[in-house]
């Protein structure tokens, strides 16, 4: 193949994935123009949307992509043995399929596996297709990796809620041990941190009108963040729950922030933060009750959930009205819910094999079958277009006395020249005492019979016949990881390699390890947890069994679960069952994890003792009562405010600026997540604190430059 002819390959297969935009500068489309045609230098900061989106399907161990304007399959890499419920996020020219403990790059253009890479941690990130990226932030361990150029770990410091990005490729991110909100630019490497919470508040980011805005779940207010930090607030108008969780931007006007302690969807207006005039109220949405949801996620115009006790997509206007509902086909783990830069929102099931796509616009779902075009297409080759009738036209004969028509059927190319084999599929390893067994599924032969199979691991090879399909390796050192890889081999050569997990051979009948347990509890009660696959000791996982205090024991194949009616202090226990062969099955060690469900804090209450003046205004002496809450207090005459101020028991608040006269009224104010306690008092303040009692009159601006103007008389 020629030079030309790879360009033409490339081309077309990139034509499939991706598709360019407008330039950003109007007045632009002639130039625009020149360069997609090759006449005229691409200008700086054109920009291309990433068309569709990738999935990964387990049954083919393959990358599918789907585009998102026609609902059609048209493109597929081999990535064998990658974990099941692998993401797969893109680029401007590689793919990543995304694991727990491997990232691996495949070529967009010719659909072939690069290389193979280590997280920065074992868990599963959160990933952005934005300009600059893809990037895969990793919120446990408060690492931020930049897959696209230039490539860059970023560490945040501490543990990260969802990020958003803006479209200029800046990304942000909110730290929740600190509160700290902080921006990466595009191609930057260290973070800048422009704002922060309030100490003890919970938050989550958001985007409106492409800026970004923060959640302040504690206070139910939406602040604008920039370099001054945080902006006016606006308030939700409703009470939300720790565990709300706000869109990745807004949709219309609106902005969703689900509640699922409340089972409610809330859609709030957003105009107010950038007009001056006061919010529509929120809209509220009813959700089932019992389910456990997946989202919010926006389009422009569509909002879209998961409710993944019943498998099903939600997708509703910014109004409110449910657009449609879908069943998300799967099995297994809850369905995926992913922004397209396309303004179109993808929805996986757990294995990959089918995609359901939303439409930004009305809301409306399609169902793509990842299975169906798996069984069809092979890697790198685009879908067959079908007839769209199904038929084809029956052959013409000539009239008698007329020339018989010219041939026009393309000429059959000739065969094509056999290359080396593909890479095995489905490359897989168990540890046995010892050894190790290894299977694959075939390669593809490339056009020349395969003749063998090459298998090597650190130390050894062997060879085995092209009809094999696995092997036994024996003779290794229990307690040592081994990679084992596989190649297969035609007379064209060797083909590509493709390696099983590690695996470390040891004795048979060794209970599994420990599972590393996560749990966290809200106040009502409910106990989330979830752990992590532990060292199966060369067996095979049956199943986990999960308990918690008082809630007896559950059998899953998840990796993490709910319990509610928790009270005080549990402890939630989770053990690996595994099995060797056909032999008996084994319970592994204790992974456990304590964790207190916080209590509901009754209202608090404030009682004012005392007022006195003080040396610069007065002096009120407050009981404040939280009710086992933290607790703020604040006190008030007239227009004056005392600062808010962390309060227990007897507490001193100080109201300055202000001289009395006759009797006055005085409140003090005490706040907790429990609600909000109020106390009034009525009289003259008494002497004390270094100023004799007098008459009291607040002064405002406009009487205090009376008497300055006063005292500058004087002294003439």
């Amino acid at each position: 193949m020629n030079t030309d002819e790879r360009d033409t390959k490339r081309l077309s297969v990139v034509a499939r994935t991706r598709l360019a935009v407008a330039l950003v500068v109007a007045g632009c489309l002639a130039l625009v123009g020149l360069a997609v045609t090759g006449q005229a230098a691409t200008p700086e900061r054109l920009e291309f949307v990433q068309v569709g989106h990738w999935v990964y399907n387990d049954a083919a161990q393959s990358a599918f992509h789907v585009d998102g304007s026609t609902s059609r399959v048209d493109a597929r890499a081999d990535v064998p043995g990658a974990a099941s419920g692998s993401q797969v996020v893109q680029g401007d020219d590689s793919g990543y399929v995304v694991e727990r403990n491997r990232i691996t790059e495949f070529d967009k253009a010719t659909l072939s596996v690069e290389e193979s890479t280590p997280p920065p941690a074992p868990e599963t990130p959160f990933v952005m297709e934005i300009a600059g990226g893809p990037y895969l932030v990793y919120r446990n361990a408060g690492q931020i990796v930049r897959l696209g150029d230039p490539t860059a770990t970023v560490p945040a410091g501490g543990p990260l809620s969802r990020p958003v990005a803006t479209s200029d490729g800046t990304v942000w991110v909110h730290r929740v041990d600190n509160g700290s909100l902080c921006e990466l630019p595009k191609g930057a490497a260290v973070l800048t941190c422009t704002a922060q919470l309030p100490p003890g508040h919970g938050g989550g980011l958001t985007l409106v009108g492409d800026r970004p805005v923060v959640l302040d779940m504690t206070g139910d207010s939406l602040h604008r963040v920039g370099p001054d930090g945080l902006g006016e607030a606006l308030p939700l108008g409703i009470k939300l729950s720790p565990s709300a969780q706000v869109a990745n931007s807004a949709a219309g006007d609106r902005l969703a922030i689900a509640d699922p302690e409340r089972n409610q969807l809330h859609l709030i207006d957003v105009s107010g933060l950038d007009q001056d005039r006061q919010s529509a109220k929120p809209i509220s949405v009813e959700l089932t009750k019992g389910s456990r949801f997946n989202g919010p996620l926006s389009s422009s115009n569509v909002v879209a959930m998961v409710d993944e006790t019943r498998g099903e997509v939600l997708t509703y206007d910014a109004t409110g009205k449910l657009k449609s509902t879908a069943k998300v086909p799967s099995q297994g783990t809850a369905p995926r819910l992913a922004k397209g830069e396309d303004n179109r929102i993808y929805v996986d099931s757990a294995d990959g094999s089918h995609v359901l796509v939303v439409n930004g616009e009305d809301g409306s779902v399609v169902d793509v079958d990842v299975d169906k075009a798996a069984s069809s297409q092979t890697a790198g080759a685009p879908s067959a277009e079908p007839d769209p009738s199904g038929e084809q036209a029956p052959p013409q004969k000539p009239q008698q006395g007329q020339p018989a028509p010219p041939n026009t059927q393309k000429a059959i190319p000739p065969v094509a020249k056999a290359t080396p084999p593909g890479a095995p599929k489905k490359v897989s390893a168990t540890a046995g005492d010892g050894s190790v067994k290894v299977s694959w599924s075939p390669a593809s032969d490339n056009g020349a019979r395969i003749t063998g199979y090459r298998v090597t691991w650190p130390g050894g090879s062997t060879r085995v016949g092209g009809s094999s399909r696995g092997t036994t390796i024996s003779g290794l050192t229990n307690g040592t990881a081994y990679v084992v890889s596989v190649v297969a081999e035609n007379s064209a050569g060797l083909g590509v390699s493709a390696s099983a997990k590690a695996v470390t051979p040891g004795p048979a009948n060794r209970p599994a390890g420990a599972p590393v347990v996560t749990a966290n509890a809200t106040s009502g009660g409910k106990v989330s947890v979830s752990w992590t696959q532990p060292d199966l000791r060369g067996g095979t996982l049956v199943h986990y069994l999960v308990s918690a205090t008082g809630q007896g024991q559950r059998t899953l194949s998840a990796t993490s679960t709910e319990f509610t009616g928790i009270t005080g202090t549990a402890t939630v226990s989770v053990r690996a069952v595994t099995k060797f062969g056909s032999g008996s099955a084994l319970t592994g060690a204790t992974g456990s994890r304590k964790v207190t469900v916080p209590v509901r804090s009754d209202p608090p209450t404030i009682t004012i003792s005392n007022v006195r003046v003080g040396t610069t205004g007065l002096i009120v002496s407050v009981n404040a009562d939280g009710k086992g809450a933290p607790a703020t207090c604040q006190a008030k005459f007239g227009d004056a405010l005392s600062a808010s101020k962390t309060c227990s028991g007897a507490t001193s608040l100080n109201i300055n600026n202000v001289i009395y006269g006759g009797a006055i009224t005085v409140t003090a104010t005490v706040k907790t997540t429990g609600g909000t306690g109020t106390d009034s008092w009525t009289g003259v303040p008494s002497a004390g604190g270094g100023a004799p009692g007098g008459s009291l009159l607040w002064l405002g601006p406009i009487a205090m430059v009376g008497v300055r103007r006063r005292k500058e008389k004087e002294l003439l």
